[in-house]
């Protein structure tokens, strides 16, 4: 082969004889077609590229042939039996952050205790019984009297930390991602099994990239992801591996499990559905919805799974649904900017099937959960970059600009409540109360109406009931 500076075959051929060197109609020739070939390939090239742009670049879909799960009944939940149980960030193992409670617990509140810190508060508790468990940004985890407010144990692992952490009854374990050991940035990181009873470590795993995956728990597995695109699958007891996935960027967001099938989004653009006890791929889908190719924007969203479908939102600023089956994109629709939020999904009484998440571009929205429509929105005039949570038909949110959280109605969007403090994802709640994350501090909030005598009430009998169980 010859190099880059040798001259072209046809350029070492001499004139013809008779024919002046340079003006050799062969010579003409030759240059003009390698030109026009030049040229024709140029074009196909450009006209391919701008092709697939154009076809993957964000915009708004909406697919009706994707099968949808329509509710046959409104929610009426019956109330959870005590000892009560929120052991998963988003509530459920399908993460849908929708809690129907007792009728009276929705504003207005009072607060009956308050516990501060110096570190963030990112991402809001897990709760057994009358205990709630969180860890605040500095990689400091802490046990708390719901009913008090008392602390009972605290336990700091690191220096980093970004996710809520996961509880395992049948273990006594709480499951805690580490961003970092050591360090102010990623790395180093740890996963780590705490008891619940005293905060003393049962077993860790050394994860070199760190992980704010907050992680759930399924039968004798904890899932997990990491900042390498590592998805894991650890025997929950042990921390022995039982699989691994490798996703094509990082995995930042939890993992949601429905039916057999483990969901995660990564940071290539991408979403996976993986066999829950092998961690084989079974479908992959891209922003644009085929599996070829990476996708554009980011996904930082926890995976929500309802209706049939999986829903997250893009660093691109769009929100995407995808069929739990197949991972066809049943649609995508755009915000003004990133949407960092994961999504909190309910079957809202005169509304129907809904999908609330935040924005950039301050307006928390509510999409027709079947086509992606726009239901409502309302503006908060910042940023929203935490996820919502729905509370008795009340959808909560923070705003992370104005450090302010608000509380509105989930069928018209109109303000219910307001606090001067929030930064991400504010709430949790048991039979009792709601636990709202302010940004550096914790609350309980009781229904303004009921009385204190009651709460301490029912917050014993649910005591009583966990000791027993």
């Amino acid at each position: 082969m010859s190099s880059p500076d040798s001259p072209e075959p046809s350029d070492q051929l001499g004139p013809a004889p008779g024919e002046r060197a340079g003006h050799s109609p062969r010579g003409f020739i030759g240059r003009h077609k390698r030109a026009l070939l030049w040229i024709t390939t140029f074009g196909v090239t450009l006209i391919a590229a701008l092709a697939f742009v154009l076809l993957n670049e964000p915009h708004n879909v909406s697919d009706s042939k994707i099968p949808f799960i329509a509710p046959t009944t409104t929610k009426a939940a019956k109330p959870p039996e005590p000892p009560f149980l929120w052991p998963d960030y988003g509530y459920t193992a399908a993460r849908t952050r929708d809690f129907n409670g007792p009728s009276d617990l929705k504003p207005p509140f009072r607060v009956a205790w308050v516990r501060g810190g110096n570190a963030l508060l990112e991402f809001p508790p897990v709760i057994d019984g009358v205990k709630l468990f969180f860890m605040d940004d500095g990689a400091t985890v802490k046990e708390v009297n719901a009913t008090t407010g008392e602390i009972g144990w605290t336990r700091h692992l690191g220096t980093l930390s970004s996710a809520s952490p996961a509880i395992d009854t049948k273990t006594g374990l709480l499951y805690v991602p580490l961003l970092s050991r050591t360090g102010s940035s990623p790395g180093n990181g740890e996963f780590a099994a705490l008891r619940m009873r005293n905060g003393k470590v049962a077993w860790t795993i050394p994860i070199a990239p760190g992980s704010e995956s907050s992680p759930v728990v399924d039968g004798n597995t904890v899932y997990f992801g990491d900042q390498d695109g590592d998805v894991y699958a650890v025997n929950a007891r042990t921390g022995e591996r039982v699989w691994h996935f490798q996703a094509g960027g990082p995995v930042k967001g939890g993992p949601a499990i429905a039916g057999n099938l483990l969901y995660v989004g990564d940071y290539s653009g991408q979403v996976y559905a993986l066999n829950l006890h092998n961690g084989h791929q079974v479908w992959v889908a891209t922003t644009s919805g085929g599996p070829l190719g990476l996708g554009s924007g980011n996904f930082y969203s926890t995976p929500t799974v309802a209706f049939g479908r999986v829903y997250l939102g893009n660093t691109n600023g769009y929100v995407y649904s995808y069929s739990a089956q197949t991972g066809q994109l049943a649609w995508s629709t755009g915000t003004g900017a990133y949407v960092y939020s994961s999504a909190a999904v309910a079957n809202t009484p005169g509304l129907g099937p809904t999908v609330y998440i935040g924005s950039y571009d301050g307006y928390l929205y509510a999409f027709n959960a079947r086509s992606g429509a726009i239901r409502w929105r309302h503006y908060d005039g910042a940023r929203i970059s935490g996820s919502p949570t729905i509370v008795n038909d009340v959808v909560y949110y923070s705003d992370l600009g104005a450090r302010t959280t608000s509380g509105l109605n989930a069928r018209t969007g109109q303000r219910v409540f307001f606090l001067k403090d929030g930064a991400f994802t504010p709430v949790v709640a048991d039979q009792e109360a709601i636990f709202l994350c302010g940004y550096n501090a914790l609350y309980r909030l009781d229904p303004e109406h009921r009385s204190a005598k009651k709460a301490r009430h029912t917050s014993s009998d649910h005591h009583k009931a966990r000791q027993k169980s």
